[in-house]
């Protein structure tokens, strides 16, 4: 099973450089930084492309083992693969598989949070549109009835 050590570095160093996009991606969208945003974005979609690529290698790797093994890639686990290894290489691809998971899951959990931070910027650039067009929003009364508040000047008000 040779390579396996090699794509798990290969594939850590992609989520190092993905989790690094979306923790700069969450600074410029705390920093309301449009232009950084969206370069950001830019990058995580290059890396994604390099992602695809990685993830043909890894389906290579398992139907390597698979023949090696003489059993169906989809019923593969890392540790019946590792059988194919030298006791070193299985201890580092088990270390490197750990770590891959655990890079991974951060940066889902930075991601989740970067939604919600765009959404929270979006509602309230659609709240201050419609204020300051005097658009107004429909919404429902405490008792559930459809309402439409009275627009508030915030313009005047501050003046």
């Amino acid at each position: 099973m040779t390579g396996l050590i090699d794509h798990l570095e290969r594939q850590l160093s992609s989520a190092q450089r993905l989790l690094q996009i979306v923790i700069a991606q969450r600074d410029a969208i705390r920093a309301q930084d449009v232009e950084a945003v969206l370069a950001r974005l830019a990058e995580v979609q290059q890396e994604m492309g390099r992602r695809m690529q990685l993830e043909r290698e890894r389906d290579t790797l398992l139907d390597q083992a698979s023949n090696a093994l003489r059993r169906p890639a989809a019923d593969l686990t890392l540790e019946m693969i590792l059988v194919l290894l030298p006791a070193g290489d299985a201890i580092r691809a088990r270390d490197l598989s750990a770590q891959l998971r655990g890079m991974l899951s951060e940066t889902a959990r930075i991601h989740g949070q970067n939604r919600v931070l765009i959404r929270q910027e979006l509602s309230f650039l659609d709240h201050l549109m419609r204020v300051l067009s005097g658009t107004p929003q429909s919404g429902y009364s405490k008792s559930g009835s459809s309402s439409t508040p009275q627009i508030a000047n915030a313009v005047n008000a501050h003046a």
